[in-house]
């Protein structure tokens, strides 16, 4: 005759509940991002949205008009809008292949060579200073006739430059002035990214006799990929945005040639009361910075780590 064993029942522990439960408290944190971000980002874009469709006007007493896809049908037949955004394309062009290269040589730099905190806080200055004071120190450095910069020029065999005022160099001067402000905090994007890479990889290499070079092409730059996408996004991102130092130090000109999309996009909303336009030259352009963005992720593995 069997006896048999009768187990005893294990209760599963429930998730707390209530007032006092983690999930709740956790709700509590994420509420007052949770709302700003509806005021501030998702009912605007929502209600551009709208607007692209409409007639919309700041100065009209009346209800905006439903015109379907009128705005974006000009936008698409308009001259000014694909100079504006191929001068945006140029831009990009000079601004993000410097930025990041510099920021990645400074981070390395910081890594190998630099170890005062005091000089590393430094390299971030620039980026606390507002975009606007920034441009207005750039556009009195490099004033034709009074700029500091243009008088040592004239003493070198350079000679003075027109910088802001010429149509050549106006484009790579507000690349430049850009990366100047934002090269130090990409370059403590870099560190950090550097400061995950396990030290006996390059113990490793050290051991096997790689150069500095070789360490650097063949493992610095795939382990920090995810930083460097992190960095060329957003950059990229931020680059088609560029408004404030365009409009300190050219206002678009000289002749339209730093009148970026942004740039034009405001022009049209506030200085021809074309929000309904405006607002769907800025649905445009945020399609294509999410496509841009899509694409980004998937050329270079996003998803992936090479640490693993």
């Amino acid at each position: 005759m069997t006896t048999s064993v009768r187990r005893p029942t294990v209760q599963k522990a429930r998730p707390p509940s209530g007032l006092n439960s983690q999930v709740f408290v956790g709700y509590l944190f994420i509420l007052p991002a949770v709302i700003g971000f509806t005021i501030f980002y998702l009912y605007p874009a929502v209600k551009g949205l709208f607007l692209s469709f409409t007639d919309y006007s700041l100065l009209s007493t009346t209800s905006p008009n439903n015109i379907g896809l009128k705005n974006y049908n000009d936008a698409i037949h308009d001259p000014k809008f694909w100079d504006a955004l191929w001068i945006t394309v140029k831009y990009v062009l000079w601004n993000i292949p410097l930025q990041t290269a510099l920021s990645l040589m400074l981070a390395v730099a910081m890594d190998r060579v630099i170890k005062g905190m005091f000089l590393k806080g430094l390299l971030i200055l620039p980026y606390l200073l507002s975009n606007v004071l920034v441009a207005m120190v750039f556009v009195w450095m490099l004033d034709p006739q009074l700029g500091i910069i243009n008088q040592w020029l004239q003493h070198t065999f350079i000679g003075k430059q027109y910088f802001f005022s010429s149509t050549d160099q106006a484009i790579p001067t507000i690349a430049f002035v850009n990366i100047w402000r934002h090269m130090g905090f990409n370059a403590l994007l870099f560190y950090a990214g550097l400061q995950a890479v396990p030290k006996t990889v390059y113990e490793a290499a050290n051991i096997d006799g790689a150069s500095e070079s070789r360490v650097f092409w063949s493992m610095t730059i795939p382990l920090v990929r995810p930083v460097t996408i992190f960095v060329l996004v957003t950059s990229l991102i931020g680059s088609f945005q560029i408004f404030d130092t365009v409009s300190v130090a050219t206002q678009g000109g000289p002749v339209d040639s730093t009148q970026v999309l942004v740039y034009y996009i405001y022009k049209q909303a506030f200085n021809f009361n074309n929000m309904g336009y405006a607002t769907a030259m800025s649905m445009m352009l945020f399609a294509m910075l999410a496509l841009f963005t899509l694409l980004q992720l998937r050329v270079f593995r996003a998803n992936e780590s090479d640490l693993e």
